[in-house]
C-alpha cells in the first residue's frame, strides 16, 4: 500500500484493520521472544565464563597456598556479621564479596536475624557476573578477572 505523506509517495505498513493488527501483533510477539531467549543464551554463556574464571581462581589460590579463612557474613544495615560456616578467600577489600574453597562465588551480605547471631547465616553460591558491580555507582564496578587477579596479586596480605 502507498501512501503520501507531505505530499510525498511513502510506503504504507499494509493493509490495515483486524487482519493486519493482529499480524503485526504476532510478529511483535516473535521478535521480543527471540530478543528474550538470545539475551538467555548470552547471560548463559557469560554465567558459564564467569563460574570458570572462579573456579580456576579457587584452584590457583590452592595452588599458591594463599590462607582460606572462615568467611563471615554482614548484615544489609552493616551493623551485625555473622559466621557462615564457609572458607575461602573475600575479593573484595569490604569483604562483601567471597570465592569458597569449594570454588563457588558468594555474596556475603544477608538480613539481620536474631537467629543467625547464634545459629550462624546460610549462604548459597550465586551466579558470577563477568562485570562485578555492573549498574552501581560509577567506580564500583570492575571486570571479574581484574578482580580475581588482584585478590591472586595480593597473597595472604589482603585487607
Amino acid at each position: 500500500m502507498i501512501m503520501k505523506w507531505r505530499g510525498r509517495r511513502v510506503a504504507g505498513v499494509g493493509e490495515s484493520g483486524p487482519h493486519a493488527d493482529a499480524a503485526w501483533r504476532e510478529q511483535r510477539r516473535q521478535a521480543i521472544n527471540q530478543h528474550a531467549a538470545a539475551t538467555g543464551r548470552r547471560r548463559a554463556a557469560e554465567a558459564e565464563q564467569a563460574r570458570r574464571l572462579v573456579a580456576d581462581f579457587a584452584r590457583e589460590a590452592r595452588e599458591r597456598g594463599l590462607k582460606a579463612v572462615a568467611l563471615t557474613a554482614r548484615a544489609y544495615n552493616g551493623r551485625a556479621t555473622y559466621r557462615t560456616g564457609r572458607t575461602g578467600w573475600y575479593v573484595r577489600p569490604d569483604r562483601s564479596l567471597a570465592v569458597g574453597t569449594d570454588g563457588e562465588f558468594y555474596i556475603l551480605t544477608v538480613p539481620a536475624s536474631l537467629r543467625a547471631r547464634f545459629a550462624g547465616a546460610a549462604i548459597t553460591p550465586e551466579t558470577p557476573r563477568l562485570i562485578v558491580g555492573e549498574g552501581a555507582r560509577d567506580g564500583e564496578s570492575m571486570p571479574l578477572e581484574a578482580l580475581l587477579r588482584t585478590r591472586l596479586d595480593a597473597g595472604d596480605d589482603y585487607p
